[in-house]
């Protein structure tokens, strides 16, 4: 029989898809009568946000603008929002720490803690420049370190991701490991009828997504190319190249808008160099998208025999493939339908299941501890 948790305190980030990740495992808790502290860092989320936690009855907010651990100079924030996390856990008396993050890994919590790797900047660095990462980087990867011996239990999204950090941190995971697939829920997805367009989402500023591969090859193709997301990082360093011949900026859009696209795209690309998920993928295929996808281990993971897959370092086979789908229909809708039926299998209820499995785990090895310690 489970033990299951009354209260959880998660961190997480307004980035990228953790945000998406977090409130949607919170709402499939919430069936479980599991409340959820949800301890923000990074910018502040949007009103948008907000609203969006605030549709989910289990949650609370929690906000904060510290800096994120891959940011620049982020360690004396880091050092703030220890503080202020160690003061959440002792204020609020949660059952489990639900780390979306590495460094807050090795606090002295007094729960257990389980810690979920997203993605870490060796890897996508590897990913995108080839190499190892540079010096200055040092010190986030023995923040990693760090957080990884600490968690009683890492959960990533793939078994590209765990790969990944068993490379990049050998000796630092060991067997405390498992893989819980992201999840959403089918039926806020739906298809539409279907519109001459590409779509594309999420972070564009990211190298890792490789959106300036698809930026420039747009005037060659029939049909336009539609950016949807940020395209100035985080921290306002970085802006992506977005201007092109055919090209469209859509901005960062509303959760209901951006449905709205993904149900009337005919095609969703994303090239990427680095995804150690991908939930704009799944996003979709749940409205049936055929996806043309970069030929990296964690997507065909997901979508092998469900996507057409090219190598996301050729501009010239990206546009042929492109091409090849939007010239055929009934190849296109092939692949439309075959997306929705894999993204079907990654459903909100399966990863929900298992997290209550591993929370379970967790409290049950803490309550074996307990008992050993008082015999």
């Amino acid at each position: 029989m489970r033990t299951l948790p009354r209260r959880i305190l998660m961190t997480a980030d307004t980035v990228g898809g953790v945000w998406t990740y977090a409130l949607e495992l919170a709402r499939g808790l919430d069936e479980y009568n599991i409340e959820v502290a949800l301890a923000t860092m990074g910018p502040r989320p949007t009103r948008s946000q907000c609203e969006q936690a605030a549709e989910v009855a289990n949650v609370d907010l929690f906000k904060s603008v510290y800096k994120l651990e891959w940011m620049k100079d982020p360690w004396a924030d880091m050092k703030a929002a220890a503080d202020w996390l160690l003061d959440l856990e002792n204020r609020l008396k949660p059952d489990v720490v639900h780390l979306n993050s590495y460094a807050h890994a090795a606090l002295p919590w007094r729960n257990p803690k389980l810690l979920v790797g997203h993605s870490c900047v060796s890897s996508w660095w590897r990913a995108v420049h080839q190499s190892c990462p540079p010096s200055e980087w040092q010190e986030y990867n023995s923040a990693v370190q760090r957080g990884l011996r600490a968690a009683e239990l890492v959960i990533t999204p793939t078994r590209a991701m765990l790969d990944a950090l068993n490379e990049s941190y050998p000796g630092c995971v060991d067997g405390r490991a498992s893989v819980i697939p992201n999840g959403l829920d089918p039926d806020s997805f739906s298809p539409a009828l279907k519109n001459e367009f590409i779509l594309t989402a999420g972070r564009l500023w990211d190298k890792a997504k490789n959106i300036q591969a698809l930026v420039d090859i747009a005037p060659y193709l029939s049909w336009p190319v539609c950016l949807a997301g940020e395209a100035q990082n985080a921290d306002g360093s970085v802006v992506a190249a977005l201007k092109q011949l055919n090209c469209y900026a859509l901005g960062r859009l509303p959760p209901e808008n951006l449905r709205r696209w993904y149900a009337c795209a005919s095609i969703y690309a994303l090239p990427a160099l680095y995804e150690p998920f991908g939930l704009t993928v799944l996003e979709a295929a749940l409205s049936g998208c055929a996806l043309v996808l970069g030929a990296i281990p964690s997507l065909k993971e997901n979508w092998n025999g469900a996507a057409v897959f090219v190598n996301p370092q050729n501009a010239f086979g990206l546009r042929d493939a492109l091409l090849k789908v939007i010239a055929d229909e009934a190849y296109r809708y092939r692949l439309g339908r075959a997306a929705r039926e894999r993204a079907l299998q990654l459903r909100t209820t399966l990863m929900v299941e298992k997290y209550l499995d591993a929370y379970s785990e967790l409290l049950s090895g803490r309550q074996k501890k307990g008992r050993a310690v008082g015999a």
